[in-house]
């Protein structure tokens, strides 16, 4: 079983499971045990092999890397400090500014969209961040939880892997093999993310259009009217003010993006000063290497650690806020986040599981031969095999580590389609982060939103697939085009996947409309 087809099977059956029973703890687990299972069978190990590959190479080897638990802690601490600004009265606060200036929903959801591409650092601190920030916005005008998780997942992973200075361009950049510049390749891809870019589109488009088609309207419609006559307050109110809830973000993004390129070195890298001495490095280019350089789960760790001893001072300082009172959100912010954790824990088993019986090898070897004889449609090909890997294992990093080398071996420096594909690759390994119940972006989607992680799928998916079926067309034009250049090439097949998508979007509203 091994290197063929069954591996792919017990996330299949995971995800299957998840979008049918709408219960996704037993569906990760099933998926673990059937993984577990065919391991076993191959190997002859019988009834004790199964249940320590399960336990021991599964559940305590995901629990034992150090970067999934940088990963744990981090949302943890992110816990606390929304537990912090909610007790502190800066939640209700801005609450409460913003129902003075944000006056619509269209408005709630823009200033959203907004601050999801403001924060383009790292997924994961998008997820949480604009969650935490913008749900008592949403609540007031009339979005539901399902419509801020599509936005909040949609400003996630798209932004960043059109950022250049991000974990995700770091993470690319580290997969680029034969000495060749990561981030400048990561560049030079860019204009071809036609999902990042078309999702971010389609979002502006849904909500200046104002509709919603889908399992998403329903929800909608729902909560507007459950919402109209709803308000909330939290925390203690008469002391709590905006600046509570904008200065711990602040210093949230700030110390996240100087632990990140703590790690990666900046502080520590030194050239040689006019006087002959050894001097910090401090330019531009070394900031962008740093980032390449980075280990993002110690760097946001570090960030968000020093930021929450911050917040506390600045509440105790404020007297909005007793020292014992801060501590006593540490509790509570890890258990607002228990069943994220609890949920990224089964993913990443599950994950080993897949990992276990070769399933990455098994698409890259169909990758690989079906690469020599369709050149021209490789970069469709490769969006719709990464779409494919990362949906059914659950991550967008490792599909990039399987076929960013490919494309590369495959296409010499200077072919048009080398950038092309590597483009369709990031795009179609997002496309399927977006649309997999076991993906960790996804996953934490759901808990900045405190919605449903079942819902978010279902609500997000006709969404995803829409944006997934236009880009696909687009790479064939693009692959068609590439003979005319990179930037004829680009200029083409963006007019045809612009007139392509807003096509399809008049057809839903006036199809949903009726």
């Amino acid at each position: 079983m091994i290197g063929t087809f069954w591996a792919l099977v017990p996330a299949i059956v995971a995800i299957v499971l998840a979008l049918c029973t709408k219960e996704v703890y037993s569906s990760l687990f099933i998926g673990i045990v059937i993984g577990g299972l065919f391991y076993a069978i191959d190997a002859a190990s019988g009834f004790t092999g199964f249940i320590t590959h399960i336990v021991s190479d599964g559940l305590v080897s995901s629990l034992a890397d150090s970067y999934n638990v940088g990963i744990l802690i981090f949302l943890v601490i992110l816990g606390t400090m929304v537990a912090l600004m909610n007790k502190a009265g800066g939640s209700a606060a801005f609450g409460n500014w913003a129902k003075k200036h944000i006056k619509s929903k269209v408005g709630a959801q823009v200033a959203t969209i907004l601050l999801g591409m403001l924060i383009f650092i790292d997924d994961y601190f998008n997820c949480l961040t604009v969650g935490s920030v913008m749900k008592p916005v949403t609540d007031k005008h009339g979005v539901s939880k399902e419509k801020l998780a599509y936005i909040i997942d949609s400003t996630a992973a798209p932004v960043c892997i059109i950022a250049p200075i991000s974990s995700w361009a770091a993470a690319v950049a580290g997969f680029v093999t034969e000495g060749e510049n990561g981030i400048a390749l990561f560049c030079k891809a860019i204009p071809f993310n036609f999902y990042a870019f078309f999702t971010i589109i389609m979002m502006f488009a849904l909500v200046f259009m104002k509709f919603d088609y889908g399992e998403m309207a329903k929800y909608e419609a729902a909560f507007k009217e459950a919402a109209e006559s709803k308000q909330t307050s939290e925390g203690n109110v008469q002391k709590g003010k905006v600046i509570d809830l904008v200065f711990p973000i602040i210093v949230l993004i700030v110390m996240c993006v100087l632990g990140m390129i703590y790690t990666g070195g900046f502080f520590t890298k030194m050239v040689e000063g006019e006087d002959g001495a050894m001097v910090a490095n401090g330019n531009f280019l070394n900031f962008v290497n740093s980032f390449s350089d980075s280990d993002a789960s110690v760097g946001l760790v570090l960030g968000s650690f020093a930021a929450l001893i911050i917040t506390i001072v600045f509440y105790v300082c404020r007297k909005v806020l007793s020292f014992k009172a801060s501590m006593l959100c540490v509790p509570d912010g890890f258990k607002a986040m228990v069943p994220a954790i609890l949920i990224l824990t089964l993913a990443w088993t599950l994950k080993a599981m897949t990992d276990s019986l070769g399933a990455k090898e098994y698409v890259a070897g169909l990758v690989e031969g079906s690469a020599s004889g369709l050149k021209m449609m490789l970069p469709a090909i490769i969006f719709i095999v990464a779409v494919f890997l990362a949906f059914a294992t659950g991550t967008s990093w490792g599909t990039f580590g399987i076929l960013i080398p490919i494309c590369i071996a495959i296409f010499a420096p200077g072919n048009p389609l080398r950038i092309i594909s590597i483009s369709a690759c990031m795009a179609g390994a997002v496309c399927g982060d977006h649309c997999s119940p076991i993906s960790d972006t996804t996953i934490m989607a759901s808990a900045g939103a405190q919605c449903d992680h079942v819902k978010h799928v279902s609500t997000q998916l006709p969404y995803a697939l829409s944006v997934a079926v236009v880009s696909f067309l687009t790479y064939i034009v693009a692959g068609l085009t590439q003979a005319f250049g990179v930037v004829a090439s680009a200029i083409i097949s963006w007019i045809f996947g612009l007139a392509v998508l807003f096509c399809f979007l008049f057809f839903m509203k006036k199809k949903f409309a009726k």
